[in-house]
């Protein structure tokens, strides 16, 4: 067991009390440092970073003595899962992810298979890295994509504004569509779990294209695998801080407080008080708009003062409502970090 000196996150995630609110943001390792630009630069693309966990563990840990944040965030893609299963993909510069080939048959199904031992430990080496590089100071997160987040990836092929693909999958052949999502569920079980045993303090699971669907939909193809993971996840690890995060559905976070997680990521779209109310005392995350740290400082600190005072006297994690964007600067990230730290409601 790690004993660290700043723990805030963890007691934030088990409602314990804290001397303020902690801090860390999505997509914290990544190219709005000029720090992780060079990184990325020496591994020659996104896969040599990815797979490189001395690399990986180098960029994990920049946020942390740069943006000085609570936690880190191992850096890895929610995308590793898929192709493990064994539908690899590719990353297309300022496109993002594009798999070659997807599923849209049981034939196609037929060619995946569980992970094999190995397959993805150049992520639990990161992880191993990371930790005894960190050596105590934070706890470091470790992460998934949600089933149907992955399911969107595995039979659309790439991003989507609609998804129309997935979701015809979805409503033409719903068999395929619970089969595919219950074996990325039984992935990312065992995913997550060797992500805990190598060093991992904590988890949150990413349901990036959850808000595609409708709650009933989402009461259908989305939570029920949510619940699987983290009654697995709380079975096998009982202390085991879970967070879930959905980006676009507000209107799960009564479902959210139903599950064996911990903490719920709010979006920016949706309101903490009103989430509050929903909530039944779990921790809530985040939720400024990313976007907002383009503006001034001073429109930084407002919002972000308006955000903590919503959550005042409520167990809050403080973050953004989704991931940095790569142009924001990165003195404007600092002063988000420096504002909810020293915010006194």
């Amino acid at each position: 067991m790690i004993s660290y000196r700043n723990d805030l996150i963890l007691r934030a995630a088990g409602r314990q009390p804290t001397e303020r609110v902690p801090v860390w943001l999505m997509r914290q390792a990544g190219r709005v440092l000029p720090e992780y630009r060079a990184t990325r630069a020496r591994a020659g693309s996104f896969f040599g970073l990815l797979k490189n966990p001395e690399l990986a563990a180098e960029v994990t840990i920049q946020p942390i003595e740069l943006l000085k944040t609570d936690a880190a965030i191992i850096f890895s893609d929610i995308l590793v899962i898929p192709e493990a299963l064994g539908l690899p993909y590719e990353m297309v510069e300022a496109k993002g992810p594009l798999f070659p080939h997807t599923i849209a048959s049981y034939q196609d199904f037929a060619k995946l298979s569980l992970p094999a031992a190995g397959a993805l430990d150049y992520v639990y080496e990161a992880i191993q890295l990371t930790v005894k590089k960190l050596a105590g100071e934070v706890p470091l997160i470790g992460f998934a994509g949600a089933p149907f987040t992955i399911f969107c990836y595995m039979t659309e092929g790439k991003g989507s504004k609609t998804f129309s693909v997935a979701k015809k999958c979805m409503y033409t052949n719903p068999e395929l569509t619970h089969d595919l999502l219950q074996l990325i569920t039984q992935a990312s079980i065992t995913y997550l779990l060797e992500q805990l045993k190598a060093g991992a303090a904590m988890i949150q699971l990413f349901d990036s294209w959850g808000g595609i669907l409708s709650p009933e939909d989402y009461s259908i193809y989305a939570a029920p695998y949510l619940r699987q993971i983290c009654e697995s996840i709380k079975k096998e690890m009982p202390g085991t801080p879970i967070t879930v995060f959905a980006k676009g559905s507000g209107y799960a976070v009564s479902s959210f407080a139903n599950m064996s997680c911990d903490v719920i990521g709010l979006d920016w779209q949706t309101d903490i008080s009103e989430a509050r109310l929903h909530a039944k005392g779990k921790t809530l995350q985040g939720n400024l708009d990313p976007s907002v740290l383009y503006g001034p400082p001073e429109v930084i600190q407002k919002k972000t003062r308006e955000m903590l005072q919503k959550a005042a006297g409520y167990p809050l994690i403080a973050n953004l409502g989704h991931g940095l964007y790569p142009d924001i600067p990165a003195e404007h990230v600092k002063l988000f970090v420096h504002e909810v730290k020293n915010f006194t409601p």
